[in-house]
């Protein structure tokens, strides 16, 4: 894991290109779960406010020994119930968060969702400037935003995004938004990157490619986000697998192999598995 590049953030924080994610990963199992992945070499670990499991993931921080100074931890502001957001009750989240991870600060904190019709988040953004001037986070940005909300940020505010992170794999590529990221110096960020279940791991064309370079499949699709620029957090609780994410270092793809997968999601809508930012609302 001492190969894992780093990218340069537009403020200048270096990231991680590889880390590990988790959601969906209970409060009870996060501590040993990010105690496996430090152990593996990790060093970039990523959770939110409604995984329910910041303190689980603070305790596998902290018994894991290893200076804070090498780590990169990310977690997110859960903007909901139905309400709009006022500037304090983001800065009470912001210190809840940090309350239940054991830290006095975070590397990158992040607006979990836009919920472009409440019309508020660009007022959040305003205190995560705040955050951002006091050092508690090194570096703010957004998730599952699209361009008309970049662009509404861009519009009334001198910061930019540092991440944005997004549901990005094969079947879902998101070309349009990674080149708007790429115009305004936004890191995109996949979440998901493997997709979800089995399928994308099952089919023909990503099982071919990993049997060309004897890799497992999942390999294949992480090298293919790591070439295409992409950060990525995969998440499991299963020590074998998440050691042998981490292994995709030994091996690179040709360029048609990356033009093959991004081909497999072809078409003006892709294969969205997760909610649509434009009517999510929770």
């Amino acid at each position: 894991m001492n190969q894992v590049p780093t990218i340069k953030l537009n403020n200048g924080t270096l990231m991680p290109q590889l880390g590990f994610g988790v959601w969906q990963v209970p409060d009870a199992e996060a501590e040993r779960a990010v105690g496996t992945a430090l152990e593996a070499g990790y060093r970039s670990i990523d959770t939110a406010s409604v995984y329910g499991n910041e303190a689980g993931t603070g305790k596998g921080i902290a018994a894991s020994g290893i200076a804070r100074e090498e780590l990169f931890v990310t977690t997110k502001l859960w903007n909901g119930p139905s309400r709009k957001w006022k500037r304090s009750a983001v800065l009470r989240a912001f210190d809840d968060s940090l309350a239940k991870l054991g830290l006095d600060h975070v590397d990158l904190y992040l607006i979990h969702w836009p919920r472009p019709m409440r019309d508020d988040f660009v007022s959040i953004w305003k205190t995560f400037e705040e955050i951002a001037a006091s050092g508690r986070a090194k570096a703010v940005g957004v998730s599952n935003f699209r361009p008309a909300d970049l662009e509404r940020i861009a519009a009334e505010s001198p910061l930019v995004p540092a991440v944005n992170q997004i549901e990005l794999h094969p079947l879902f590529p998101q070309a349009e938004l990674r080149a708007v990221h790429a115009e305004r110096g936004i890191a995109t960020e996949a979440w998901s990157p493997l997709g979800q279940g089995k399928e994308l791991l099952t089919l023909p064309a990503v099982t071919e490619i990993a049997a060309k370079y004897g890799r497992s499949a999942a390999q294949v699709v992480l090298r293919w986000h790591l070439q295409l620029g992409n950060v990525v957090i995969p998440k499991s609780v299963t020590p074998a697998r998440i050691r042998e994410n981490a292994d995709v270092f030994g091996f690179e793809l040709d360029a048609a192999d990356v033009a093959a997968l991004e081909a497999l999601g072809a078409g003006a809508a892709g294969r969205r598995i997760g909610p649509d930012p434009a009517v999510f609302d929770v």
